[in-house]
């Protein structure tokens, strides 16, 4: 493995012991600041294995957090790496889903006795209501809804009152 030789500046290395003396940031943002302290060349520079031992952390956060130090900067080092855009919940939502509910009621294509999920997701995009779907997506936006082919309440079975077996106490 590649290793790479941190090098404080002297106002780095003090803001960095600043940082960890005050002992309030996140025990993450600590521990990489203890790392580049310890790793420092000016300073001594300590083994990545020395520091395993005195920090108590994996040799693999030692290694990277040198490098993001060399390669990006002191900030990256000790900051956390901003997560991804994660992608909205509700992929069928306002006038998709009303046209969802809408073609599942309607008739079915021909050759076909009722409409499938996955039929429904392909009319969708044959439509040009959405790009991509998967049919897990459509039976999450079905589901949802409270519309249902049968009667009131939906669901597949209709609920009827079941008879007592123990017959019930008579006086």
């Amino acid at each position: 493995m590649e290793k790479y030789r941190v090098t404080l500046t002297a106002e780095e290395r003090l803001g960095l012991e600043q940082f960890v003396s005050a002992g309030r940031p996140a025990a993450r943002r600590l521990a990489h600041a203890r790392i580049l302290l310890l790793a420092d060349s000016r300073a001594g520079g300590e083994t990545d294995e020395a520091i395993v031992d005195a920090l108590g952390c994996s040799p693999r956060t030692v290694s990277r957090v040198r490098r993001q130090f060399v390669t990006c900067g002191l900030d990256a080092a000790v900051s956390r790496r901003p997560q991804p855009a994660r992608p909205g919940k509700v992929k069928i939502k306002g006038d998709v889903e009303q046209r969802l509910v809408t073609l599942a009621c309607s008739d079915p294509p021909e050759g076909r006795c009722h409409w499938t999920l996955r039929l429904l997701g392909d009319e969708l995009v044959t439509l040009g209501l959405v790009e991509q779907v998967s049919t897990e997506t459509v039976r999450q936006a079905l589901k949802k809804t409270t519309s249902s082919r049968g009667s009131w309440p939906p669901g597949a079975s209709r609920r009827t009152p079941t008879p007592s077996s123990s017959g019930g106490w008579r006086t």
